[in-house]
């Protein structure tokens, strides 16, 4: 049932208010410019967590702006899909404003100002993809949210940084023109809305008359939103690695390759729907290009001696987790999806905040470097092994979680196939984040000055040290994300 009200844009507003506010008040009172950061941050929790009850109860707040044509608003509506995908964004965002903190202040980074600026216009972006209530609007923020995290990669001015920017701009603008823009006009023309609509929106008897141009549409979506990183779309996500860590933990973990699989799954449950893909086969695509990503990802992953590359790789393999739990189109794997968006999120974010932990306080940044690492950073590395447990899915964690429905979505489809695929991947991943445990733990530095005088930033290991807890919490208490994954099925 739908509702109107005020909330979801207020929600979108509050971290663009923060921005302003921000950029206002500038480099000379950083105390009161990082108070603007986390006060809108909080706001913006506030207001996303007091839908809750509504979207329980089976009501939808909804609030339209204007009216373009027929069928074409701007228009935002929260549904379980959404407010789950904003609860995890907003409340991560937190976290990563008193890490950002510690970190720049640590590293008397230049421009703070601009790189907390665009973090606010980033999130308010991502709150603006989460409550579209059609693919106008999602299109909209999905390009916004392009445009305002470009200047938090290229942060650092370097050439490099500046090349690893110009790829990760030209991927996302480049895919969303020709591929998404073209994917959005031919919905309409098919269709003659572009509502979001449980179930789907394309008339029956289009599947009949056209289905090869359908599965091509599909196709582009598929590959329009090149945020979820399938291959071979996915190397702006390794050169965007450039950025600051805080950047990599919260937009590359949570926010910008979020909205990738969130507008993907957009668009399999509530633009096509299960109906349309099984009979356009449009599921098989979309399973061999999750599976092939899942497996690639995860040995290049093992490739790489730099740490953030490596967890770069790991992203993109885990991304097409939740392609796939989509695509199986039956309960457990839509299920296992959709709580894989949360799960994988505090987990990963913990990853890189644990990577950016070492940078400040050892300027390190291969793996090959951290040997014996754990005596002199107790708690980063504790909460590096307790969220690598979960990316490998080890029972008690939030990761066990989604791969359990995964592996039962799997065997409903009856496909000894996937499953093997979410077997390999995790054996795989259990070895590429296995490596740097054992390193930092088991293996002696090999070089004498040894990590004595490193010390750890209590700014940045109190985040991460939560959000690690988190991964846990969600393991042992799965309700509220099963809950609200379990309102959007096939």
């Amino acid at each position: 049932m739908v509702m109107f009200s005020v909330i979801p844009l207020l929600a979108v507003l509050v971290p663009a208010l923060g921005a302003l506010l921000i950029a206002s008040t500038g480099e000379r009172r950083a105390n009161l410019r990082e108070f603007w950061s986390i006060a809108a941050g909080v706001g913006m929790f506030a207001l996303v967590a007091s839908m809750i009850p509504n979207v329980l109860a089976g009501r939808m707040p909804e609030c339209v702006l204007f009216r373009i044509l027929p069928g074409i608003d701007l228009a935002f509506r929260v549904d379980a899909f959404g407010l789950l995908f904003a609860l995890g964004a907003s409340l991560l965002w937190i976290l990563t404003s008193f890490y950002s903190i510690g970190y720049m202040r640590s590293l008397k980074e230049h421009a703070q100002t601009r790189y907390f600026s665009c973090f606010a216009l980033a999130l308010s972006a991502t709150l603006g993809v989460a409550f579209s209530a059609n693919l106008f609007t999602l299109f909209l923020f999905y390009e916004a949210l392009t445009l305002v995290t470009y200047p938090l990669v290229g942060h650092k001015e370097t050439a490099e940084v500046r090349a690893g920017a110009r790829k990760y701009v030209i991927y996302l603008l480049g895919a969303a023109k020709v591929f998404l823009l073209a994917a959005i006009i031919l919905t309409y023309n098919v269709a003659g809305t572009l509502e979001f609509r449980n179930g789907g929106i394309l008339p029956a008897g289009q599947l009949a008359q056209q289905p090869l141009l359908l599965l091509t549409i599909f196709a582009l979506f598929l590959f329009g939103f090149a945020k979820n990183a399938l291959m071979p779309l996915h190397s702006w996500l390794p050169a965007a690695m450039v950025a600051p860590t805080p950047v990599s933990a919260l937009l590359h973990a949570v926010a910008v390759v979020k909205t990738g699989v969130f507008s993907t799954l957009r668009v399999f449950l509530f633009v096509f729907g299960p109906h349309a893909m099984r009979e356009l086969g449009a599921d098989q695509l979309a399973l061999i290009a999750a599976s092939v990503t899942i497996l690639a990802g995860s040995l290049l992953a093992l490739g790489q001696d730099n740490l953030k590359a490596r967890l770069a790789f790991s992203t993109v393999s885990q991304l097409s987790y939740i392609i796939l739990g989509a695509a199986l189109l039956n309960t457990s794997g839509v299920l296992g999806g959709i709580a894989h968006i949360t799960n994988h999120a505090v987990s990963k974010i913990t990853l890189f905040f644990c990577a950016g932990s070492i940078y400040v306080s050892t300027h390190k940044t291969e793996i090959s470097q951290m040997s014996g690492l754990a005596k002199s950073m107790p708690w980063t590395m504790a909460a590096f092994a307790l969220s690598s447990l979960s990316i490998v899915g080890i029972p008690l964690t939030s990761g066990f979680v989604s791969k359990w429905y995964l592996a039962l979505g799997a065997v409903d489809r009856q496909s000894l196939t996937l499953l093997g695929v979410l077997l390999v991947s995790s054996l795989l991943g259990a070895a590429y984040l296995g490596q740097i445990v054992y390193k930092a733990y088991f293996e002696c530095e090999k070089e004498p000055p040894a990590h004595e005088a490193v010390r750890e930033v209590p700014w940045i290991v109190a985040p991460l040290s939560i959000s690690a807890a988190a991964s846990l919490l969600l393991g042992l208490y799965p309700g509220l994300v099963l809950g609200l994954a379990g309102r959007i099925m096939p």
